[in-house]
């Protein structure tokens, strides 16, 4: 055996025994005529002496030992005199004693950055090596932390009747949602198929087949812009329910969650509260609020308007937030907030700042068009207090200001230190609207999918008023990221029919892309629903992380590639013409 313990589970109960361990070099010290070699493998690191006075020409092997080198070692657990209470294993170490007890396995070059939790590595680089960068214990623990996630998410569903299904990776492009991927077909020249931005057409019909209950732990893939939270590639916890009602889905994943919150983070959390999705915008901008702070938005153009200040005279929305014990803020501060608000990316023309100072009047940067009186009822209706800061931002849409005011409102929760990693604030928001409206292309497309069902008492409306409709829809939000989302679907086929309808679809290209899925309808569909989890997100939160990119293995960068095996890549002339395909300007 190469071994017969690892670098994590030796305590001071195995004093005095014979072990063998195999691992890499962390690192290595010098001290007199001692030589102290940290050892380290997936489950930890123990550290090896060598002593000079024992056998010189092992310790002068040693001291020539490389970073990252394989090694395998037998020796003596013997007693540290120096303790480390850091370390599990800090209280002995292994004295290795000969130097036919130390094999070097496999020599190493010199690592391109330290393999430690604080590196040098800069994000590409650690991509590039990505391989390397795994050998760090906080980007191991996060993938240790993911497989516990996924392990308890199997255990709680197969606890609750599911089935694990795979759904095909190959299959047709739709033309709704993001784009896909496709893959050209050699057998079927000019004819492509894509890679599944989700399993949905594919449950749906499972639910057809009367399998019940479903979920698969699944890639799926969208060739999108990239940000934090998203990867071409990523996973999903794919689920669907027959015979359910929304009430009956977000009983059994809220379940789920508290279940993955106690197995995993030893945490209790409470009964998920509900927010409309109109009151989610209304208070706070974004239909993903973080709730780990208040700072909700308040209404101000009965208060801020008509007084001769034109910026807010003549805006259709004024809204505020209160930043509790902010009115210290600095000049430097406030126009530091404001150059924020004024960003591309986020497209306010400036901000109205009021302190509430001690004495209780109000300060504002727009005090020559307010008297105190107009103030205090500005004061009141923000619920401020001495000590607090009022920001303002106003605009000629209110939809657009609301998302400028969400944007400050997050700023404001960071620096004011209110958006704490380990403080979780789970909801569900309920109630979407079934369509969004695109004035560029003059139509309605899905909010979600175009299978989700309408609010049944609002399914009148969708021949009166289509932009008034309720969907069966729902979402998960923790810490103000969307982590899952699912529907009620439609079931019956003259409802999806109508759907596609409202949607643009003629008849003869909602039978080309779906006609199998409407087909299936026809024999028999019962009441059907479900969600699907972000695990990437999910696991992210958990693990603290800006980034999903350090909770999967291989990531993709920013722009779309892999670093470390140079991907996507160019194709062979022999490979484009067995495929049919031609590349201009190769």
């Amino acid at each position: 055996m190469y071994r017969n313990h690892n670098c994590g589970e030796l305590r001071m109960a195995n004093l005095g025994e014979t072990v063998t361990l195999a691992g890499w070099v962390q690192r290595i010290r010098k001290m007199g005529g001692m030589t102290f070699v940290d050892l380290r493998d997936r489950y930890g690191l123990t550290q090896l002496v060598f002593n000079q006075e024992t056998d010189a020409a092992l310790c002068e092997a040693a001291n020539h030992l490389g970073r990252e080198y394989v090694l395998q070692v037998t020796g003596v657990v013997t007693e540290r005199s120096a303790k480390n209470p850091k370390m599990p294993t800090g209280e002995i170490e292994i004295t290795v004693k000969t130097v036919k007890e130390m094999n070097i396995l496999n020599e190493s070059a010199t690592p391109p950055f330290t393999i430690e939790d604080e590196t040098d590595g800069g994000d590409d680089l650690r991509m590039q090596y990505r391989y390397l960068d795994l050998r760090r214990n906080c980007v191991r623990a996060n993938l240790e932390l993911r497989h516990k996630m996924a392990f308890e998410v199997r255990r709680y569903l197969d606890s609750k009747g599911f089935l694990e299904v795979e759904t095909p990776v190959l299959i047709k492009s739709t033309p709704e949602g993001a784009r896909d991927f496709v893959v050209p077909s050699r057998m079927n020249p000019g004819q492509f198929y894509a890679l599944p931005q989700s399993p949905q057409t594919f449950k749906q019909l499972l639910m057809v087949s009367g399998f019940d209950r479903y979920f698969q732990i699944v890639k799926c893939f969208r060739d999108e812009d990239l940000r934090a939270d998203r990867q071409p590639e990523f996973t999903q916890i794919d689920c669907e329910m027959s015979f359910v009602e929304q009430e009956d889905i977000l009983e059994l994943f809220e379940g789920m969650t508290r279940h993955l919150f106690k197995t995993i983070k030893g945490i209790e959390i409470p009964a998920l509260p509900r927010m409309t999705w109109h009151d989610a915008m209304k208070y706070y901008g974004s239909d993903k609020p973080d709730t780990r702070f208040d700072m909700r938005f308040v209404e101000l153009m009965d208060i801020m308007k008509g007084h001769g200040f034109p910026v807010f005279d003549s805006a259709a929305y004024i809204g505020g937030i209160c930043a509790k014990g902010a009115a210290s803020y600095t000049r430097k501060q406030l126009d530091a907030l404001t150059e924020f608000v004024k960003r591309p990316q986020i497209g306010a023309k400036g901000k109205v700042y009021a302190r509430v100072e001690a004495d209780g009047n109000v300060k504002s940067s727009v005090d020559k068009f307010y008297p105190q009186e107009v103030l205090q009822q500005l004061k009141a209706a923000m619920n401020a207090e001495a000590g607090d800061l009022i920001l303002m931002l106003s605009g000629d849409n209110a939809d657009k200001t609301r998302k400028q005011l969400c944007e400050l409102r997050l700023e404001m929760g960071a620096q004011l230190g209110l958006r704490d990693k380990n403080k979780y604030s789970c909801l569900w928001v309920i109630d979407f609207p079934l369509f969004e409206w695109s004035e560029e292309d003059g139509r309605f497309y899905a909010m979600h999918h175009p299978f989700t069902s309408p609010k049944p008492e609002d399914i009148p409306l969708l021949d009166t008023d289509p932009g008034a409709v309720r969907a069966n829809a729902y979402d998960m939000v923790i810490n103000g990221v969307e982590v899952g989302g699912g529907s009620i679907r439609i079931h019956d086929s003259k409802l999806q029919h109508k759907m596609f309808e409202l949607l643009g679809f003629t008849p003869e290209r909602a039978e080309e892309q779906f006609g199998f899925l409407m087909n299936a309808f026809k024999f028999g569909a019962p009441p059907h629903g479900g969600l699907a989890y972000g695990l990437d997100r999910f696991v992210s939160l958990f693990a603290g992380l800006d980034s999903i990119r350090d909770c999967i293995a291989f990531p993709k960068n920013n722009a779309g590639r892999d670093v470390m095996i140079d991907a996507p890549a160019a194709l062979e002339d022999a490979q484009l013409k067995e495929l049919s395909l031609k590349v201009e300007n190769k």
